[in-house]
């Protein structure tokens, strides 16, 4: 059972975060958490911690209400008040099951925490290493039915492979395997298309229906983006970058490709 961590702000932006976790919790055995960090700002002051704590749990209470009904019976849905820095405490909750994810939207305000979503969502990708989903805007998609795996010439590229096919299985999805490059040298062709056999040879041992492409252009994310558009696909899988300290960074094509 995965435990789905979902921050929220109670904005309509962060609502939208907690849509998809329940279209992945339809599919996949799992708990929803949702988490509301604590810490006072210009646009809202309670006057104390312990009123903005029943202020949040009423609020609480109102989306439990609301959507409970959305889940399959045996999902809970839950809630936890934290203290702190609000990206990393939403971490730190899901790095604290074995099993777990964060679904969050990228962009957003609210009256609570101006730009809760929008600056922080970016800070909780670059700060762990259990997946991330993201949403964009209001564009929920009724099902997940394609993704896109792009694979550059990284060596973790590949890193990406088990979780997405797990999730792929579980949803019913097909995989887009995608090699992509800027530049078009026989070395970069013969490792692409070696990673391309590996991850296709995995997907095959899955029982996971994939296709594969092979796109060259002067921008990666461009061509990944565009090829998504083209086939109508409903969620990209990438990588963030990870640095020698062991700590995660947004790399730039992570960036690019989570901005547009």
């Amino acid at each position: 059972m995965y435990h789905i961590v979902v921050p929220i702000d109670f904005s309509e932006e962060a609502l939208h975060g907690l849509n998809l976790a329940i279209l992945l919790a339809n599919k996949i055995e799992s708990e929803i958490e949702m988490v509301y960090v604590q810490k006072k700002s210009l646009d809202y002051n309670p006057g104390s911690k312990e009123e903005e704590q029943r202020f949040a749990e009423k609020e609480f209470e109102k989306i439990i209400s609301q959507y409970s009904s959305k889940l399959p019976a045996n999902t809970k849905l839950k809630y936890i008040i934290k203290s702190g820095r609000i990206y990393r405490e939403i971490v730190n909750q899901a790095e604290s099951f074995k099993d777990s994810f964060i679904v969050a939207s990228t962009h957003g305000a609210s009256g609570f925490e101006k730009f809760f979503i929008g600056s922080n969502a970016f800070k909780i990708i670059s700060a762990t290493n259990r997946p991330v989903f993201t949403i964009r805007g209001n564009q929920i998609p009724n099902q997940i039915s394609k993704i896109i795996l792009p694979l550059d010439i990284t060596a973790d590229t590949r890193q990406k492979l088990p979780f997405t096919a797990e999730i792929a299985q579980q949803l019913g999805a097909e995989i887009h395997v995608v090699t992509v490059t800027s530049l078009q040298t026989e070395d970069i062709s013969k490792k692409l298309a070696s990673y391309s056999k590996q991850v296709c040879e995995y997907l095959d041992s899955k029982k996971i229906t994939y296709i594969t492409e092979s796109l060259v252009g002067s921008n990666i994310t461009d061509l990944t983006l565009d090829y998504a558009g083209l086939v109508n696909a409903d969620l990209i899988s990438i990588m963030t970058e990870q640095v020698a300290d062991g700590n995660y960074i947004m790399g730039t094509a992570a960036q690019e490709m989570l901005n547009k």
